[in-house]
Order: structure tokens, then C-alpha cells, then sequence
């Protein structure tokens, strides 16, 4: 989506512009309960797979028979095995589901040990019997790890379930609560509803205040907090970001819809976790940008320039378009791109569509946006943190506002920050498209990240620059 605008919106019908523009996501206000501070609730370590990873290679290199170089070749396949190995864990992972994956990374990591033992020396090189047996005896000692860490932990969580508050609708909440409650396996004991519009036929203790929801926090430690409703996490959601703070894992279940393969699994719901703790997945995203987004600058550099020149001889002075746009957490930023268009004021750009095809432009801005060059200088916008290469499109506020109220799941597309391609783009949402489709495919690359699926979309996007359609 671009950053200036003159026509209807997605749905065709023009938005009321007669109304100021709003700014959306402010700085987190203090309404809500004045929770104890506490350490933010992070996500299931990922430690434990990993060493039981780690043991298996190493205890597979040492003891087959037929390696040669042992020392050297269980290094390599445990580091191998760590780098490939995902670095965030389910809440309830089980074996059978993590098969394919593991023997996936396993098998890249014996089929890398070969390729680099034959390279070193032909002697060295590996049988086919070697690898088979190495690659069956990895996988088999990994999941047996693996089996043996999530059986305990299912069995801790059983005996000491964490205790939970469920947020939403006194009907949806009660229902939601209910099935938790005959499912213990899932390791979550329901100790009260957060509701408005309680009838008092609920059977756990309704809270309505943001002070019965302090005191429940504190008397009953709880630790997990499930919103069972869009609407719950749009009405209570100074509410939810105070647990969260207070070290509450904050889930979004989908009463609606049957269980379906995707982040977690809750009684038969679909979860989505809404407010993970700190996550080293976003140094490693970091330093993608800064990598890529330095070397395209000093790449790009050239022909920066000459799109400079030729805008300032054909257009005038004022090369350079700034809007406000709406980031990572509601913050605000000022994107970069070229001008190609100049709307009437201040007003017209804050709170109108695109303006893909507009007749007042020249034809060189008309080739900018036709091949999206006029992106280029969000690059720096990249390299000094304001965005990531891969994200949702940032928006400008008015427009954030519009589409939070319309789209429930739109909000929570600034959980990571925001890029200059996403998986969205890359699947033809760009332009005057669908905000709700934009919306899903946002949020699906947020909870299925990885720094593959980041280079992906990056190879995907450069494949599309042959065949421009602007946005």
C-alpha cells in the first residue's frame, strides 16, 4: 500500500473524510489494574529439545561404526543439528507431530556432514548404509529425548495445572471455561471469568472490576490468560497488555472454528499467543535488515541519485515524501519514499487511497511507482530501525483506526515491525485489495515466523520487480 492516496477504499466506498484524522495506538496509557511488576511470562523454552537434540547427534557420531574423524564429525552434526533447530517450543509439543520436522533436520545434517567429508577427502567419504544408519539412529534417540522431556512436562503440568482467567463474552467465556475444565491434560485450571455481561449462571467467579481481576491475579497466582472473543482483545485491551506485563501468557482462542494445525492447541480451540515475552528471534531478524538493507544502500546508491535528479528536474524541488505511519507496538515512524504524486494538504494525504493510475503524474513517476522504485528509500527507514525488509505495510493512523474497528485480527498485525514486503504482498495484496485477506496473511507470517520464511519472501519479491505491477 502507498503512501499518498486519492481514490475509494477496498470495500469501494469512500471513507468520511469529514472528520480530522484520528491517531491511533498511542503510548501505552495506565488504565487497568496496577499489577505487581513481574518478569513477562516467555514462551516454553526451546533449551531442553535442544539438548536432547544435541545428545542424540553426539552420542550417534561417537558410537557408529564407520565415521571417520569422530572428534570432528560429532561437532559438526551437533552444531548443525542447533543452527537448524527451531528456537521457539509449543506450549504442549508432541513427538509424533514434531516427526517430520526433526528427521527433516537430522537429514540435512548427515547429508551436510557427507558433502563436506567428501570435499575434505574422497577417503572420508561416507556410505550409503553409514548414513542410513547414522540418520535412523539420530532420529530414534532425538524423539526418545524429546518423548521422555514432554512427558514430564505434561505430567508436572497435570499435577500442578496453571491457574487461568478466561476473558470474553459471559457466554463464549463459560463455555470455553467448561471445556478447559473437563480437559486437565492441557495443564490450565480455570479460577474465574472476566465479563461484562454476566447473568450469574456462570460457575466460577465473575469479575467485573479491574480490582476483583487484581486481587484473583495475586490470591490465585494465575499465569495464563485466554480471550475467547476478537472483541475481547479490542474492549479489554489495556486489561490484557497489564497481565501480560505482570507475567500472564495472554492467548486468543477462536471459540468458533474447530482445531485446526497451527500454533497451539487448547482444549480443542486453536490458540494463538498474543503476547509472548522477549524473544531472541528479533536479533537475528536485526541483523538480516541491517546486512541487506547497508549493502542495498551502498548498491543502490547510484541509482538513488539518478532517481533524485530526474524527479527534481521534471517535478520541482521536494524529492523526498514523509508520512507518518503507525509501527511495531501502535508507535509511530515517518516513512521514506520518493515523490510521485502531490496531494492538496496535509489533510488529502493523511486520509485518502491509493492513486495507482492518477493522470497528474508524470510518466517517470508513473514508471516509479509501475516498478516500485519510489520504495528504494525505505531502506533507510530499514537500516536505522524504524521497519524490517519483512513485515506487515505500515499505515498511516487514520487508516489503522478505520481498519481496527472494521477487522478484529488488524490490530494485531503490529506485534513485529513493520517491512517493505510481506507475505501478504508477495500473494498479489497490494494496492486496492482486500484489508481482511491483508490482515490473516499478516498475521499468519507473524506466528509462523523464521528467518528462512523471511529470505523466502525477500527471493519471492525480487522475483516479482521482472514483472511490476506498482502498488
Amino acid at each position: 500500500m502507498t503512501a499518498e492516496s486519492t481514490v475509494p477504499g477496498p470495500a469501494g466506498q469512500p471513507y468520511d473524510l469529514g472528520r480530522p484524522p484520528v491517531s491511533v495506538l498511542p503510548p501505552r496509557p495506565a488504565p487497568g489494574p496496577a499489577l505487581p511488576a513481574g518478569r513477562p511470562a516467555a514462551p516454553p523454552a526451546a533449551a531442553p529439545p535442544l539438548a536432547a537434540d544435541g545428545a542424540a547427534a553426539l552420542v550417534t557420531a561417537l558410537a557408529l561404526p564407520g565415521l571417520p574423524g569422530r572428534p570432528l564429525c560429532a561437532a559438526l552434526l551437533v552444531a548443525v543439528s542447533l543452527l537448524l533447530a527451531p528456537r521457539r517450543a509449543r506450549r504442549l509439543p508432541a513427538v509424533l507431530d514434531e516427526l517430520p520436522a526433526v528427521g527433516g533436520r537430522i537429514a540435512v545434517a548427515w547429508l551436510t556432514l557427507a558433502a563436506l567429508a567428501a570435499a575434505c577427502d574422497p577417503r572420508y567419504a561416507l556410505s550409503a548404509p553409514v548414513l542410513l544408519a547414522g540418520f535412523a539412529a539420530q532420529t530414534a534417540l532425538a524423539c526418545a529425548g524429546r518423548g521422555a522431556l514432554y512427558r514430564r512436562r505434561r505430567a508436572a503440568l497435570l499435577r500442578h495445572p496453571h491457574a487461568a482467567l478466561v476473558v470474553g463474552p459471559a457466554a463464549t467465556a463459560r463455555r470455553v471455561a467448561a471445556a478447559v475444565l473437563r480437559h486437565p491434560r492441557y495443564g490450565l485450571r480455570p479460577v474465574g471469568i472476566v465479563a461484562a455481561d454476566a447473568d450469574g449462571t456462570e460457575p466460577l467467579p465473575v469479575l467485573a472490576t479491574d480490582e476483583e481481576v487484581l486481587r484473583a491475579v495475586v490470591q490465585n497466582g494465575v499465569r495464563d490468560v485466554l480471550a475467547v472473543h476478537p472483541a475481547a482483545r479490542v474492549r479489554h485491551a489495556a486489561l490484557l497488555r497489564t497481565l501480560a506485563a505482570a507475567g500472564c501468557a495472554v492467548w486468543e482462542l477462536d471459540p468458533d472454528s474447530p482445531a485446526a494445525p497451527g500454533p497451539e492447541v487448547i482444549a480443542g480451540y486453536t490458540g494463538r499467543r498474543l503476547a509472548p515475552g522477549p524473544d531472541r528471534r528479533g536479533a537475528a531478524k536485526r541483523a538480516l535488515d541491517v546486512v541487506v538493507s547497508g549493502a542495498l544502500l551502498v548498491l543502490a546508491g547510484p541509482l538513488l541519485l539518478v532517481c533524485a535528479a530526474v524527479l527534481r528536474v521534471s517535478g520541482g524541488p521536494g524529492v523526498v515524501f514523509r508520512q507518518e505511519r503507525i509501527g511495531q507496538g501502535g508507535r509511530p515512524f515517518t516513512l521514506l519514499k520518493f515523490r510521485t504524486h502531490r496531494p492538496a494538504d496535509a489533510h488529502e494525504s493523511a486520509t485518502r487511497w491509493s492513486v495507482a493510475d492518477e493522470h497528474r503524474m508524470t510518466w517517470f513517476c508513473r514508471f516509479l511507482r509501475r516498478t516500485s522504485l519510489d520504495e528504494l528509500l525505505q531502506l533507510w527507514n530499514v537500516f536505522r530501525g524504524d521497519m524490517s525488509l519483512v513485515g506487515p505495510r505500515p499505515e498511516r493512523p487514520y487508516f489503522v483506526a478505520q481498519f481496527s474497528q472494521a477487522h478484529p485480527g488488524y490490530a494485531a498485525r503490529h506485534r513485529m515491525p513493520a517491512g517493505i514486503t510481506g507475505l501478504a504482498q508477495i500473494h498479489g495484496l497490494r494496492g486496492d485489495t482486500s484489508i481482511e485477506d491483508r490482515a490473516r496473511f499478516d498475521n499468519a507470517y507473524i506466528d509462523t515466523w523464521s528467518l528462512w520464511q523471511d529470505v523466502c519472501i525477500l527471493l519471492r519479491t525480487a522475483a516479482t520487480l521482472v514483472r511490476p505491477t506498482g502498488s
